[in-house]
């Protein structure tokens, strides 16, 4: 009996707090989910501003270019995420690099460190923005 073969787990490492870079993080996870597989985002040092609740990349000037030409933004990314089963991770050592306090992630967002994300992975790909 041939059983299909089953996609190893994407992990994403997003270490800029950069609108474009966070961006396409959220476009990769929600991409990888859509098709079927296991995601991991993990955010750490500046990254970890894509999951801060008060949402500052939103108010970044990219995403009215963005909606005007039909492309998904930051917010729906980030509702896609949680709808698709994203695992969200900040990285503990990277709130602390940028000041952040832990109760000012989005709710869902686990917060751990790096040998969670790689253990999350296991033997599946990493991409790094």
């Amino acid at each position: 009996m041939n059983r299909p073969r089953q996609a190893p787990p994407l992990g994403i490492l997003l270490i800029s707090g950069g609108h474009e870079r966070a961006h396409y993080a959220l476009v990769l996870a929600t991409g990888g989910a859509a098709i079927g597989r296991e995601v991991v985002l993990f955010a750490t040092n500046a990254g970890c501003r894509l999951f801060d609740a008060a949402r500052p990349l939103e108010s970044d000037p990219r995403e009215a270019r963005l909606a005007e030409r039909g492309v998904a933004g930051i917010a729906t990314l980030l509702d896609a995420a949680q709808e698709l089963g994203v695992t969200r991770i900040a990285c503990e050592a990277g709130l602390r690099a940028e000041a952040m306090a832990p109760e000012s992630l989005q709710p869902g967002v686990e917060l751990a460190g790096v040998v969670t994300f790689l253990g999350a992975v296991r033997a599946g790909q990493i991409v790094s923005l």
